[in-house]
């Protein structure tokens, strides 16, 4: 379980990866669905909050020259961001678009437990319905 725990939050942040393979596996071995929705949920979760963090301190280092992001871009992407609004973190399970959307939370300030709140609603449901569809289809693949 630990490492779906890490696959999991890997996947989170803005590092390549996915954790579906992971814990289809690991349901294939008989690991009960409660303890794999848990530890799956928690671990991707920390890794968005690893995002949200990432996006708070962006502001601290704007102006820096080794710096990739223009004051003008952060700007940008915080009234895009507020545009949406913290509700589209229940976006933040989808591959390409739900690591930056963390990032803009971050950027944005949304309070930490707010931000939380979305993305455990958001990462849960996704592993509930990853479960879900273990259960319905593969289990007749499992050895």
């Amino acid at each position: 379980m630990l490492s779906l725990f890490v696959v999991a939050l890997a996947g989170a942040t803005l590092l390549p990866g996915g954790s579906e393979a992971w814990l289809a596996a690991l349901w294939c071995q008989g690991a009960t669905p409660s303890g794999l929705w848990l530890t799956a949920t928690a671990g991707n979760t920390l890794g968005s909050l690893i995002n949200v963090a990432m996006g708070r301190y962006a502001r601290h280092w704007e102006g820096k020259r080794w710096f990739p992001v223009s004051s003008q871009a952060l700007a940008r992407a915080e009234g895009w961001y507020m545009r949406g609004g913290e509700l589209s973190l229940l976006l933040s399970w989808l591959p390409v678009i739900g690591d930056p959307l963390t990032v803009l939370a971050g950027i944005a300030r949304l309070p930490w437990w707010r931000a939380c709140l979305w993305i455990v609603v958001a990462k849960g449901g996704r592993y509930a319905l990853m479960l879900w569809l273990a259960e319905r289809f593969l289990a007749g693949y499992c050895e």
